[in-house]
């Protein structure tokens, strides 16, 4: 058994969400976008469900006929990217709340979907998805008047508690939105940590949910165990992988372990990273290659049958640490080869 398991911890996903929802001056949804942050829509959407989540965020229509498909009808799904040339029949049969981004979209959308329910999307100052204030301020009126699910805008640095863009766009988003009636939202799990003056009436936790900042708080809900294949003994000077990276300076005991890239274990970690037996750090050697990664075992008692890369000694922002990116980027990137198997829940 050469196949990685991925063990995916549902009531630690719970738990993030119920200490989020205690945070949170208002309703707490929960974003499930790109397959529920790589761990899986299908089984982490329901889960959330049953602790009181009701509205849910994707990215893409597609993604929200799929996690209708796992919730049934009745909470909300909304979908980010509004309302695309093309989605209206995705749209309307899956029952998505597309957030609409402009005034081009809001047109596609009354006019193929006339009475379907929609919610806006504004810029307070990220410059990425929304309107800015003066599309906005063409278009509120008769916006308001189709009596949108949900107004939002999302914050650029709400996981840096003291930068000034977070007053900044807290006071946009007041300018723009205050006095309507509609039910507003900023916050993601960064804003939720920054104080009720950003919670508004629904907030959407994220990266939070499942076990990453700026959430020290979360606990760990992706465990990330690989089998060895094969032990060897290395006499100095004697290199490790591809490029001869490596090279032995005493003797040593490695074992070659099988995941590597192509399952999303990020090259950029080699020369820094580890993976854990229990709870001791053993040192990647040389490069992490397609399919294999030579690691340091040479302080255990015992050879090991398995490694962890991820787990509860070793969380996705310290994998993403020692490859210089973010642990989004560590979860995402988790690949389809993996035995997954869900607990809890």
């Amino acid at each position: 058994m050469a196949q990685a398991q991925l063990i995916i911890d549902l009531d630690a996903l719970c738990a993030n969400w119920r200490a989020l929802d205690a945070l949170s001056r208002s309703e707490t949804g929960a974003v499930v976008k790109a397959d529920g942050y790589g761990l899986g829509a299908a089984r982490v959407a329901p889960a959330l469900a049953k602790q009181g989540a009701r509205r849910f965020f994707v990215a893409l229509a597609e993604e929200g006929a799929a996690v209708r498909q796992a919730l049934g009808q009745g909470p909300e799904i909304c979908v980010f990217s509004g309302h695309m040339e093309g989605d209206a029949a995705l749209i309307r049969d899956a029952r998505l709340t597309p957030m609409i981004n402009s005034i081009d979209q809001m047109l596609r959308h009354v006019e193929a979907l006339p009475g379907h329910a929609f919610g806006i999307q504004l810029d307070s100052g990220m410059n990425r998805l929304g309107m800015e204030p003066a599309e906005w301020s063409a278009l509120r009126d008769i916006a308001l008047a189709q009596k949108p699910r949900l107004v939002m805008s999302h914050l650029a640095c709400a996981d840096e508690p003291d930068h000034a863009m977070n007053a900044q766009q807290l006071h946009c988003f007041r300018e723009m939105t205050d006095g309507i009636e509609a039910p507003r939202s900023l916050s993601a799990t960064g804003g939720i940590l920054l104080g009720e003056a950003y919670h508004f009436d629904v907030t959407r936790p994220g990266i939070g949910l499942y076990g990453g900042l700026p959430f020290e708080r979360a606990q760990s809900v992706a465990r990330l165990s690989i089998p060895v294949i094969q032990m060897r003994d290395l006499a100095p000077g004697e290199t490790v992988g591809y490029g001869n990276t490596f090279a032995a300076g005493a003797p040593m005991r490695v074992a070659t372990i099988a995941a590597g890239y192509a399952d999303g274990i990020l090259r950029a970690q080699g020369p820094k990273g580890y993976l854990l037996a229990d709870d001791r750090p053993c040192k990647i050697l040389g490069r992490v290659s397609m399919d294999l990664i030579g690691v340091d075992v040479t302080h255990l008692g015992e050879a090991p049958q398995s490694l962890d890369l991820l787990g509860p000694h070793q969380g996705v922002d310290q994998v993403a640490d020692y490859a210089g990116t973010i642990g989004y980027e560590v979860l995402t990137s988790l690949g389809a080869r993996y035995a997954r198997r869900y607990i809890g829940g």
